[in-house]
């Protein structure tokens, strides 16, 4: 079982990305949320589930799917970071 960890980058992309379903449904918002970290509890026990991210090809910079967002994060050894959680429609930057 790896430590996971959250980036400042990443809470405020979920924290923006909660704000802005809630202005459409903030039961849904709250259920997407809960979404996410089910995902990222899944990495505590699989931290090489995820696929390589396309736009890096590192082994070690990973990415799940959960709905149309993108969670990336990097592995080190014992622990891994959340690095970014971004719409999939939107670009990577590299």
């Amino acid at each position: 079982m790896v430590d996971v960890i959250w980036s400042d980058s990443a809470k405020e992309e979920l924290r923006d990305i909660k704000q802005y379903i809630s202005k459409t449904s903030k039961e849904y918002a709250e259920l997407f949320v809960d979404r996410i970290f089910e995902v990222i509890e899944n990495l505590r026990d699989f931290p090489k589930i995820g696929r390589k991210v396309p736009e890096f090809n590192i082994i070690s910079i990973r990415e799940l799917i959960c709905q149309n967002y993108r969670i990336i994060y990097k592995t080190y050894g014992e622990s891994l970071e959340i690095v970014s959680i971004i719409h999939g429609n939107r670009l990577l930057k590299i």
